[in-house]
């Protein structure tokens, strides 16, 4: 009898594994001291392969901060619909946020460390889906202030709305705060035993949301006299 062939696996399913070694490596090892030889042996397949498939160590972390990145990304989108009240929408946007990145804290550590300390193109990936998530919490903040989410009860009748008590740029200003509380909680919990994804969008919410209330109802904080 011949030797047994065994089937080769698909180039995709092959990439796919080469990922998540190399996530795997670079988000706890970080990518300087991650190299090819060990994401080739990590992934079971040759180092010449990882090559012949993504050219690079540097098209590789590439791949990883894209990949990473589409993820976190439709994983938020996947729980926010636009139907919602713009308070739902951020409090079901946060919870997802924790989540992933709960469940994926190499990928994490990619996208919120390595891509960021390592240069151009690096950083400038990580910056354009850092700028969408900004771009939808200022709308959602915007959304809030006219649909008078932020006004003290029995201020409006049903259905009526305010124009907005907050000008754009105050606005964009507290989405970039928050999305980098978000971030910066995000590593946090992750190296915390204990704090759950949902403790984690609690406590966000809390900080964020019940003080641009305090703003929106006249209760902003002032800075002391001189």
């Amino acid at each position: 009898m011949g030797a047994v062939r065994t089937k080769r696996k698909p180039r995709a399913v092959r990439e796919q594994q080469m990922l998540d070694a190399a996530v795997q490596l670079f988000g706890q090892r970080g990518y300087m001291a991650a190299s090819m030889d060990e994401i080739a042996e990590r992934a079971g397949v040759s180092k010449p392969l990882v090559y012949l498939y993504l050219n690079s160590k540097e098209d590789l972390f590439s791949a990883c901060i894209r990949r990473e990145a589409t993820a976190l990304t439709e994983a938020v989108r996947s729980q926010v619909r636009p139907d919602m009240p713009a308070e739902r929408q951020l409090w079901e946007g946060l919870r997802a946020f924790f989540t992933h990145t709960a469940q994926h804290p190499e990928g994490w550590a990619v996208l919120h460390r390595q891509a960021r300390t390592q240069g151009e193109p690096f950083a400038d990936e990580v910056a354009a889906v850092r700028a969408e998530f900004i771009a939808f919490v200022t709308q959602l903040i915007l959304a809030a202030a006219r649909d008078g989410v932020f006004c003290a009860r029995g201020d409006t009748g049903p259905g009526e709305r305010h124009e907005p008590a907050l000008p754009e740029h105050e606005a964009a200003g507290f989405a970039e705060a928050l999305v980098g509380a978000a971030e910066s909680l995000a590593a946090w919990a992750n190296a915390t035993p204990g704090v759950t994804a949902h403790q984690a969008a609690t406590t966000l919410m809390n900080f964020a949301w019940a003080g641009l209330g305090n703003l929106m109802e006249g209760r902003a904080w002032s800075p002391p006299a001189a």
